[in-house]
């Protein structure tokens, strides 16, 4: 594991250089879709962390978001987002990072997140806990709903048929306040160092969560679906906490469905 770990670790900071170059630079952007971009640090930063993986290890298999990886059935895959936040990073929003997870039969057990304009480095291995810069972090200790600060996202497509808008509504009022950084693979690190109390969306692809979904947990976080079921990378929906108010987010989460599927 600790191999593993290491040379993760190696190749974030050395995407996460070329990020934060890009970030200081006029950007090149594309489009995969009517909203969805994509920028020249993207493609730049997936073919490093690719050609690294595959260099260090050739025998495993490995999921990226731009497409370049090769995905074969391994028992080792890992799913990689080069630039987790492109919107952010495109109109120089210092939210963004390099999420590379590595999953073992389905289950994540190596995860490393690099933000490199603050120059944070959360790391995880499966059963060794969770660490920012090389210091232990923990999840929150708030225990009520009402006392919360939690954040979501929203998707970058088919944004009218999603019904988030309504959690957004409900949690808005239920909270503190809910925050919509842009990047989930920082919005679960910062559950898991303590900043958010909880964190949900609908959607999310394998490399969104298979980092930082490690983190929340070895942190002592919770992480499942909206409905209370284990979340499985790729899922449908995902809703991680501080474990504490993990019970009475799926309760509000349950009335908010019943109410959309109503409507």
């Amino acid at each position: 594991m600790k191999e593993f770990l290491k040379v993760a670790v190696d190749i974030a900071r050395e995407a996460g250089a070329i990020l934060r170059e890009g970030f200081e630079r006029p950007k090149t952007i594309t489009y995969k879709g009517e909203v969805d971009l994509v920028t020249e640090s993207d493609r730049r930063s997936e073919e490093l962390v690719v050609s690294r993986l595959k260099k260090h290890f050739p025998d495993h298999g490995i999921v990226a978001e731009e497409g370049s990886g090769a995905t074969a059935r391994t028992r080792y895959c890992w799913h990689v987002d080069p630039l987790d936040g492109t919107t952010n990073f495109a109109h120089g929003y210092p939210c963004f990072a390099v999420s590379i997870g590595l999953v073992e039969d389905g289950k994540s057990i190596v995860g490393v997140v690099f933000n490199p304009v603050a120059n944070e480095l959360f790391t995880a291995v499966r059963g060794e806990g969770a660490f920012l810069n090389e210091e232990r972090i923990r999840v929150s200790p708030v225990e009520k709903l009402a006392n919360s600060l939690v954040a979501t996202g929203f998707p970058t497509h088919l944004r009218k048929k999603s019904s988030n808008m309504e959690y957004y509504w409900q949690f808005t009022l239920r909270t503190h306040g809910v925050r919509r950084d842009g990047s989930a693979a920082l919005d679960l690190c910062s559950v898991a160092c303590g900043r958010f109390d909880a964190y949900w969306e609908f959607g999310l692809s394998s490399w969104d969560t298979a980092a930082g979904v490690l983190l929340v947990e070895e942190a002592g976080g919770t992480v499942s679906d909206l409905t209370g079921q284990p979340y499985h990378l790729g899922g449908p929906s995902l809703i991680s906490s501080n474990g504490r108010i993990h019970v009475e987010l799926q309760e509000v989460a349950a009335s908010i469905a019943a109410r959309v599927a109503k409507d």
